[in-house]
């Protein structure tokens, strides 16, 4: 009598560079794998409109379009690509125990991990709305198409300040937005942006309202203090207050550091749990760039090979 169970060699948890990567190669090596989608395809690339930073497409690509090129050419080497999100995983015994949809129980020799982190927002409609429109959460990916521009950028940590100086070598402008009187960033990168002639830091600072219709075109803010309501000019607007890490499923099982990212063994994709393997922006809080993404999935569908070799 069936269980109801399937039995796979390797499954693919999430589906940007990491996961369609870590499908490739496992895929290449014979291994089958089998891939969920989650409840973004494509991960964040997929509301990312130019992608011009990756290697191979000279006339850069949408990002949308970048994520369908992965995924077709996954699937031509023989993954399985599926539509739906893993709801429950039990890694306390092999194999491991994964439930999609809260349904479906595969029983998977190997897992890798590649459900990426999501950009923190302020939670406005106008945010939301122009979104790729001048909005961005990643400097290091569209700070290019507003070189000679003014822009603003939110957040006072060690992030929003490395941004503001990357910003500030191709922007003609960049106003720091900081809520407070104070940054929780290191004082190094604090004194980095203050000594900046090209970063104007206004404190005691919040955004009410991201201005423009169908592109930014500034931002209306008011001072926490003063109650001072004003208007910033700027064509850029970047959020820089932080990445969730999107790993929670994972929490009883998987060591990970205070801000949620997976902790792998260094040089390597190898989690706390033989035979689980992390890559991506799951487990990646510094770089967070689609080809770094696309490198460690590569790693953890290596470290996946061997892994099961060594237990045949």
């Amino acid at each position: 009598m069936s269980t109801g169970i399937e039995k796979v060699k390797v499954l693919i948890i999430g589906s940007g560079p990491a996961g369609y990567t870590a499908a490739i190669y496992a895929a290449r090596a014979g291994l089958n794998p089998v891939l969920y989608t989650g409840g973004q395809p494509g991960g964040q690339l997929t509301i990312t409109n130019d992608v011009e930073n990756y290697p191979g497409y000279p006339e850069g690509v949408m990002g949308p379009e970048m994520m369908e090129d992965f995924r077709k050419q996954a699937e031509r080497f023989g993954t399985q690509v599926r539509y739906g999100l893993v709801t429950k995983v039990d890694f306390s015994s092999t194999p491991h125990k994964v439930i999609v949809d809260e349904q479906i129980e595969i029983h998977a020799d190997t897992v890798l991990i590649s459900t990426g982190a999501s950009a923190k927002w302020l939670g406005m409609e106008s945010e939301e709305r122009l979104n790729g429109k001048g909005v961005s959460a990643c400097a290091v990916c569209d700070g290019f198409f507003f070189r000679g521009q003014d822009v603003a950028i939110v957040g006072a940590g060690d992030t929003a300040c490395e941004e503001a100086s990357y910003l500030a070598n191709i922007c003609n402008k960049v106003y720091m937005i900081v809520r407070r009187e104070e940054m929780r960033a290191s004082q190094i990168m604090q004194k980095r942006v203050i000594n900046n002639p090209k970063i104007e830091i206004l404190w005691n600072t919040e955004t009410e309202e991201i201005l423009g219709d169908e592109e930014v075109t500034g931002a209306r803010l008011i001072n926490n203090v003063t109650k001072e309501i004003s208007e910033l000019k700027v064509s850029g607007f970047f959020v820089a207050i932080g990445h969730q890490p999107n790993t929670g499923i994972f929490k009883d099982f998987i060591n990970m550091d205070e801000s949620g990212y997976i902790k792998t063994v260094a040089g390597s994709t190898k989690t706390n749990v033989e035979g689980v393997f992390a890559c991506g922006d799951a487990q990646d809080n510094i770089y967070r760039q689609a080809v770094t993404a696309a490198g460690t999935g590569c790693m953890a569908a290596l470290d996946a090979e061997r892994y099961l070799a060594s237990i045949e």
